[in-house]
């Protein structure tokens, strides 16, 4: 009896962690979905293009798309982050760190070209994120 009483618990438990992360990441993440799956989150400030991507579970969007040939900045938000996504990877800037929990880390890309997409991934290879530059 007491073993059954345990398990029920057990899966409780475990489901209800399961609905509210997943269902805390899912309103996260479609909040610039667009219907092709590539989403335009960047701004431009003062002739400086921002580009924001949330970590998470995850990268945020998976694509995006931003302007070549302006002054571009790349934000990387992070909220209550303690998986793999917190340490991230791009290679191609020689950028490697493991970002705070909670906060935001501004990486300078310098004026990016048509045609050279950005690519970051975390340290273990599971999540990556690609910002494709038109």
């Amino acid at each position: 009896m007491n073993k059954t009483i345990s398990i029920i618990i057990t899966l409780a438990l475990v489901v209800g962690i399961g609905i509210i992360f997943f269902g805390s990441f899912k309103s996260e993440n479609n909040s610039n979905a667009s219907t092709d799956g590539i989403t335009t989150n960047s701004e431009i400030k003062n002739n400086i293009q921002y580009i924001t991507i949330n970590a998470r579970g995850g990268y945020s969007p998976k694509v995006s798309m931003a302007k070549s040939g302006i002054p571009t900045k790349l934000i990387i938000k992070t909220n209550g982050t303690f998986d793999c996504s917190a340490s991230l990877v791009i290679r191609s800037l020689g950028f490697r760190k493991i970002l705070a929990q909670t906060g935001e880390e501004v990486i300078d890309i310098g004026i990016p070209k048509i045609g050279q997409p950005l690519q970051g991934i975390c340290s273990m290879g599971m999540y990556n994120f690609l910002v494709k530059f038109i």
